[in-house]
């Protein structure tokens, strides 16, 4: 069960980054390499998920 927790924390902070990164776009005066780094970020965060919920499936199987 610590992998379901530890994925579930990763989804937690990619939704926390993407409404970081909603509100970043929203104001006009949000510096871009601010925003880059959000969705860097993010999509590492994205990564790391979809590797786990893989290996996860792979030991499943």
């Amino acid at each position: 069960m610590a992998i379901q927790a530890h994925l579930a924390e990763l989804e937690r902070k990619h939704r926390i980054l993407e409404g970081e990164l909603h509100d970043a776009l929203r104001h006009l005066s949000t510096d871009d390499l601010r925003i880059v780094e959000l969705k860097r970020r993010k999509l590492m965060l994205k990564d790391e998920i979809e590797r786990l919920k893989l290996s996860t499936a792979e030991t499943l199987h």
